[in-house]
């Protein structure tokens, strides 16, 4: 532990250079509360998408570098937004007027438009936490709506009264001047409608912590701004929430950074010491726009996981938080494939070697053994060549490949085909175009064929590479171009595997007759 713990104190991986940070702002004393806690805020105005995860995985893993590295208990709080009011109607869920009715209310004041939990708010919490449980997250909820009325919150929002001037300040310096003018700190919950209210106040009061506005159909009255009557605007919610729960560490997106001064100063204001943050690049769509959850735009995360593993999407959240992603269904191939790879590489790397892997970072300092025998990108191709409707025709191909591999020893194998077929049918299938040769390919692809018909060397995958780089050696310049030509003439796609690998895998026989197919313009 102590060789692992010195390569972690040196470790250039970014979960490691956050969690030092941490240790430095208790290097002369310990928390009072006896742990660090890490806190993660969600909006469940939507139902979750991937970026949700992503946040609560990579706080996880600067989480598990910070306890690699010290000795302090940690926590870590997911928490929910879910008294904010709905000031939008989600596109992508049913019962639209039901939601158009609501509007403006607290989420979970809101009917769930899927008819199954108390509120929306409930219904995408119970999303939210679903999907977590699935990753096995060490968590605790907390939702707004529990917090604000429970009391937990009370001596903050006391202490946003007596110091109202002080956050106002704040806050107004960052608004239009229009803005300037009805702006106020507090939102009142409606007694009669029910709805948040976006109001000036007429007084504010520190002797008995109450509230005084007109409503929209200037009627006056009087809250109490403890107990669940009143709520704080989103950014100062932010600056009192670290100051209640004396949270030390929270990341979010870009999109927040400029905001950064404001939380910390209200969080300062209102007694508590701003916590370490972490801005991370926005995911975007495959047309590089931003991934919303209103919108529903770019993947979810039920469609990451219908076409590949946990561990693929863990990957590719660890990959470089700091530069913006399209989140889309090309990208699982390559994540699946190069996490494996981390996987395979990582036995036999030493302690800094180790700790600077991504899987040390996805799977806590404990990665399991890869039992993939091939990859997820020639997967794909096998089930295109082969039209493999179930996993079983995966296997009789891989079986030859590696006779010593099966579904029971090979779980990570199996779970593989079944996805490779999945995502063949959906997403390779329909895009397919397969073209004719030209006439200097069609002479490569013929002695590629004569080649392989009195080939007896086995299914070596190097062999057979080298066989086709033979072929294409005295014809192509570059040889890109051959490879490409395989590609596009006998997989109708414009990238593929090491060609030696897949004739490997598919078949020496079954190869011949995929070229006496393309040849025969059979193919097409």
């Amino acid at each position: 532990m102590s060789e692992l713990r010195d390569a972690a104190l040196k470790s250039k991986a970014w979960p490691f250079e956050e969690a030092r940070k941490l240790v430095k702002r208790y290097e002369k004393q310990a928390p009072a509360k006896g742990h660090v806690l890490f806190e993660t805020g969600y909006g469940p105005s939507g139902l979750p998408h991937i970026g949700t995860f992503g946040e609560v995985a990579r706080t996880t893993m600067i989480r598990r570098a910070f306890e690699l590295i010290s000795d302090i208990p940690t926590r870590l709080i997911c928490f929910s937004d879910d008294m904010d009011g709905m000031r939008k109607v989600p596109e992508n869920v049913p019962n639209q007027e039901l939601l158009h009715e609501n509007i403006q209310k607290p989420l979970t004041a809101v009917p769930d438009p899927f008819g199954e939990y108390d509120s929306f708010g409930d219904h995408n919490n119970a999303m939210l936490r679903r999907f977590l449980d699935t990753f096995g997250f060490e968590y605790e909820f907390y939702s707004a709506t529990e917090f604000y009325k429970s009391g937990q919150f009370d001596e903050v929002l006391k202490r946003a009264v007596e110091r109202y001037d002080d956050v106002m300040k704040v806050m107004l310096k960052s608004l239009r001047e229009e803005r300037q003018q009805t702006y106020s700190i507090f939102l009142p919950i409606h007694p009669e409608t029910g709805r948040v209210l976006y109001v000036p106040m007429k007084e504010v009061n520190a002797t008995d912590y109450t509230i005084t506005f007109d409503d929209e159909d200037g009627r006056e009255w009087t809250l109490p701004v403890t107990g669940g009557n009143v709520k704080l605007q989103w950014k100062p919610d932010f600056g009192a929430r670290w100051a209640a729960l004396d949270v030390d560490f929270e990341m979010y997106g870009k999109d927040h950074s400029t905001n950064t001064p404001i939380y910390d100063r209200i969080c300062e204001i209102l007694g508590g010491k701003k916590p370490e943050h972490f801005t991370y690049e926005l995911f975007l769509d495959e047309n590089g726009e931003k991934i919303s959850k209103s919108k529903g735009n770019g993947l979810t995360i039920d469609e990451w996981l219908t076409y590949a593993s946990t561990e693929s999407l863990s990957y590719f959240m660890y990959q470089k938080p700091k530069t913006a992603k399209r989140m889309h269904f090309d990208v699982i191939p390559k994540a699946v494939d190069e996490y494996h790879q981390q996987l395979r590489a990582f036995e036999g790397q030493d302690a800094a070697q180790k700790v600077n892997n991504p899987v040390w970072h996805i799977h806590n300092g404990n990665p399991p053994a890869s039992t993939m025998v091939v990859p997820f990108s020639m997967l794909l191709n096998l089930a295109s060549v082969s039209g493999a409707e179930d996993t079983e025709t995966m296997w009789g191909f891989i079986r030859r490949y590696a006779p010593e591999a099966s579904p029971e020893t090979n779980a990570d194998m199996d779970q593989a085909a079944g996805f490779a077929v999945r995502y063949y049918n959906d997403f390779v299938k329909p895009t397919k175009v397969f073209r004719a040769p030209t006439d200097l390919e069609r002479e490569a692809l013929q002695e590629l064929r004569d080649k392989l018909a009195v080939w007896d060397g086995g299914l070596d995958a190097e062999e057979l590479q080298g066989l086709v780089f033979s072929v294409g050696r005295e014809r192509f310049d570059p040889m890109r171009d051959w490879f490409k030509a395989l590609y596009e003439v006998l997989l109708g796609a414009s990238q593929g595997p090491r060609f030696g690998g897949f004739i490997a895998l598919y078949g020496v026989e079954e190869t011949i007759a995929l070229i006496d197919k393309a040849l025969a313009g059979e193919l097409g």
